[in-house]
């Protein structure tokens, strides 16, 4: 690995991670390694982009500053989507973004960010450290030199923004969305023109036309982009991604390079990330929600329910398509489903006493 400085200015497009830790009543020793970390997230992205940092920053907390991370913003080192393949070839050593974005990778990779009706957030963590979800994921990118780790979950998005109202499947014929994933595919097959963009470029998109209507996570994160600028409704539920699983990609070069303490610290650094950022969104997003409607005037909609199974359709016909012909997605995806279907009964007693919780308010 090359020796990186390890102080720099936030006007160089990383953040530096030293002086936080310089914070730390232990003092800190000379860095035995100098990580980069590459991000598809825009630097210091609310949510995001700062779940980025506050990774980097506990694995150099809790490495005694044997480890330091320079994070790079989506742009700075490498575009957005060039992450997965920045870290594989080495050209970084840890990658922060979501399988979501290199699909075309495996087509296995889709089930360790988020399907159309698939999981939610905590069925989703069940299954990566409990239900044999992790040791799969692992095994999809073993061959391009990575180890994955879960590091976030957005929870239930947002269906998304649209310029006009969504009464039927009818609507989307013609609808230029960007959307990403396998929601991408499952759009295109009713009607609509699916187009993935990063985000900060979606404002600009829909204000000049380019776009009809975009998705991109949920309140917190749309609020902070301004998309309620250009589009007036605001549609759920997240019939696309329903809880977004964000990852940690490692170069096992790297990795191996750490004494078994350091690799130790950053799997747990990992874990911990995992639960702060959803527990940051779960409290965020009601407060933006809330900003959006009654400071900007945003309309919600709910999406008809005959569009709901219309979509619901399309996505199992993707996803069988997707899998019958790859061994190991047919695998993945037997394991992702089956987890899925014993949740289901525990999802409903969830629900009955979140309803009983509302009569009682």
């Amino acid at each position: 690995m090359r020796r990186r400085d390890f102080i720099r200015g936030m006007g160089a497009g990383s953040l530096t991670l030293g002086a936080a830790a310089t914070t730390l009543s232990t003092p800190l020793g000379e860095p035995q390694f100098h990580w980069t970390m590459v991000t598809t997230w825009p630097r210091n992205f609310p949510g995001l982009g700062t779940g980025a940092n506050r990774l980097a920053e506990s694995i150099v907390a809790m490495s005694g500053g044997r480890i330091a991370i320079s994070v790079h913003g989506a742009g700075d080192l490498v575009p957005a989507y060039d992450v997965f393949e920045a870290v594989s070839k080495g050209k970084a050593d840890m990658g922060h973004g979501s399988a979501i974005y290199w699909k075309d990778k495996s087509p296995a990779i889709p089930f360790f960010s988020s399907i159309p009706f698939g999981m939610t957030a905590s069925q989703a963590n069940g299954w990566l450290y409990h239900g044999g979800g992790l040791d799969l994921w692992t095994e999809v990118y073993d061959p391009f030199g990575l180890i994955p780790m879960p590091v976030g979950n957005t929870g239930i998005q947002m269906g998304g923004w649209f310029n006009k109202e969504i009464r039927t499947t009818a609507d989307f014929d013609g609808l230029k969305m960007r959307i990403p994933g396998l929601g991408a595919e499952v759009l295109a097959r009713a009607g609509g023109h699916p187009i993935d963009l990063p985000g900060k470029a979606l404002l600009g998109a829909l204000k000049d036309g380019s776009l009809d209507a975009a998705e991109w996570v949920g309140p917190y994160n749309d609020l902070a982009f301004g998309l309620y600028k250009a589009a007036k409704y605001y549609y759920y539920p997240s019939w696309q991604e329903p809880a977004t699983v964000m990852e940690a990609i490692i170069n096992r070069r790297s990795y191996e390079a750490l004494s078994p303490d350091l690799q130790a610290i950053v799997m747990h650094a990992c874990k911990a990330a995992n639960q702060d950022m959803l527990a940051e969104y779960s409290a965020r997003n009601p407060v933006a929600l809330q900003t959006l409607v009654s400071r900007f005037g945003v309309e919600l909609r709910r999406f008809p329910d005959a569009v709901i199974d219309r979509l619901r359709s399309l996505s199992a016909k993707v996803l069988e398509e997707r899998v019958s012909k790859d061994e190991l997605a047919a695998r993945v995806h037997a394991s992702y489903r089956k987890f899925q279907l014993q949740s289901l009964e525990w999802a409903a007693i969830d629900d009955a006493t979140r309803s009983m919780r509302d009569g009682l308010l």
